[in-house]
């Protein structure tokens, strides 16, 4: 073989144009046949190439870079061919025919597997079907998550009046309560009133009347602003709480939801224990928690209130970590295994008929569950009944509310503030009104609503004071449309309503609320703040 390759490239054989014997016709026919397919060989080639470059994201692209090889090979031996007529390179046309059939093999070798995968994939027909297919799915889905949104609203509504309705379950359950004390504080504040109009000289006493009608004005308060924080659909607000003090502003109505029969025991609490809640919504389970017990103990008792830290893993549903541990327990008849296995369900009671919704621990336990907690009940028949909410500890610090001079005998002046003022109720507007002229500012008044706006136009005061629920164009309304010609009016917005939702979207650096009922001094106070910013 090694003598052939080296007699072929010595040139010891004749060309090809001799075995033709140099025929021109056959000389030319060759030579345009091996240039044609040598042209195209090349051209294909070529084209794959560029192809593959420029279009590396092709499956399969390995395939054509053999193709590519197998076709250079071909379109050089057939070049080679033409050469060999004159000249007898017939070594170097053996070597680029054994490159060319080496290319050959490699891509049969490589093609043959490959067919099977081309024919196994989906022709264009079964990819147009599989799409529709695949938007049929997706429309589908989407229709399902449309109906999960709504099923999701629709359970957050009925949750929102399950806690509406327990809040008013709650109310009314403390009716009889509130209405005695309310009694007690009208006769406080009557009698009070009668004796310094009987003695009005008698200035020392007056001072020690008024003072005590106040004091009684100011409990009213308290209790109408828990009621009302109760009574109110509002959104939940998760904040750092001291825990012995939210236990301790919501003992009273506790105290009153055990009355007559009961009474409220409340351990010492770590003033340092702080957790991540909606207080009101705490308050609220506390509430419902104080009912049950109530019941519990028809003959009478002791309801004690505990909290401590605890650490670790404290309950099965718990992640382990640090937690504060509010108890409230009953000495009443307490609860049989069975029942307190499904004392947490929806509307399961062991009350009679009209006595109860079977609610109480059922929603007491979904609001922890809000905070990231849950409820743990131990009873024992004939002994009592410990009902434990595990709250989160907070991460952050509460909230210090300042202490302000509300009650202070500070001179304050307003000689050179003219005011507008906006009430719908008579009484209520002529006690304002004698208020801000006390301290010497210039006042002008309006009974409703567009009265209001028209005063602000003509008068343009320093300084609007509006009730916010009057009737026809409320108080919300007139800040509104006043707001829309007046934007830095400073405004004082008097409310005994509790709609925080509407009130928040007043509320502004230029706006204050200022709670039913409240005292001359805030009210003043109050109006220089806003002048001085």
């Amino acid at each position: 073989m090694l003598s052939l390759l080296v007699a072929s490239s010595t040139g010891s054989y004749a060309p090809h144009g001799a075995s033709m014997a140099w025929r021109s016709d056959l000389l030319w026919g060759n030579i345009l046949a091996d240039a044609v397919l040598a042209v195209a060989y090349i051209a294909l080639s070529l084209g794959l190439a560029v192809l593959i470059r420029r279009r590396s994201d092709f499956a399969f692209g390995w395939i054509f870079w053999c193709f590519a090889a197998f076709l250079m090979a071909g379109g050089v031996a057939h070049l080679i061919s033409i050469l060999t007529l004159w000249h007898p390179f017939y070594a170097l046309e053996t070597v680029i025919k054994g490159v060319a059939a080496a290319a050959s093999i490699a891509t049969a070798a490589a093609l043959w597997p490959l067919v099977s995968r081309v024919i196994s994939m989906p022709s264009r027909a079964q990819l147009t079907a599989a799409n529709a297919e695949l938007e049929a799915l997706v429309k589908e889905r989407d229709s399902a998550l449309a109906e999960l949104r709504h099923h999701v609203e629709q359970r957050r509504e009925l949750e929102e009046a399950l806690a509406q309705s327990q809040k008013l379950e709650a109310m009314g359950q403390l009716t009889g309560g509130i209405a005695h004390d309310f009694n007690n504080l009208l006769q406080a504040v009557a009698g009070n009133l009668e004796l310094i109009a009987r003695k009005p000289d008698d200035i020392d006493r007056v001072v020690g009347w008024s003072a005590s009608a106040l004091n009684a004005v100011e409990r009213g308060r308290s209790l109408t602003s828990q009621l009302l924080a109760f009574s109110s659909k509002r959104r939940a607000d998760f904040d750092a709480v001291r825990l012995g003090e939210l236990v301790g502003g919501v003992k009273d109505l506790i105290e009153r939801a055990v009355a007559p029969l009961c009474q409220v025991k409340i351990e010492r609490i770590d003033p340092g224990l702080n957790v991540e809640v909606d207080p009101l919504q705490l308050e609220m389970a506390m509430l419902n928690l104080a009912f049950n017990a109530r019941d519990a103990m028809p003959e009478g008792g002791t309801l004690t209130i505990s909290a401590e830290r605890r650490s670790g893993t404290v309950a099965r549903d718990l992640p382990p970590g640090d937690y504060a541990a509010l108890t409230l327990s009953d000495t009443g008849i307490g609860m049989p295994p069975e029942v307190q296995a499904r004392a947490v369900e929806p509307f399961f009671t062991t009350k009679g008929e009209g006595k109860g919704t079977g609610m109480g621990l059922a929603a007491a336990s979904t609001m922890i569950q809000r905070f990231g907690g849950t409820l743990a009940i131990e009873s024992v028949q004939g002994e009592g009944t410990s009902i434990t909410l595990f709250l989160r500890i907070a991460t952050t610090q509460p909230r210090r509310v300042v202490g302000d001079d509300s009650r202070s005998d500070a001179r304050i002046d307003l000689s050179r503030c003219t005011i507008a003022l906006v009430d719908d109720d008579a009484q209520v507007r002529g006690s304002l009104r004698d208020t801000l002229m006390s301290a010497g500012a210039t006042v002008e008044e309006a009974a409703e609503g567009n009265a209001g706006i028209e005063l602000v136009r003509r008068l343009k005061p320093d300084l609007l004071v509006v009730d916010f629920a009057m009737p026809g164009l409320t108080g919300a309304n007139v800040v509104r449309k006043v707001r829309e010609e007046h934007p830095n009016l400073p405004v004082i917005l008097v409310t005994g309503y509790a709609d925080s939702e509407k009130l928040d979207s007043l509320t502004g650096p230029q706006v204050v609320v200022l709670w039913k009922p409240f005292e001359a001094q805030e009210l003043l106070r109050k109006a220089v703040g806003l002048l001085r910013r």
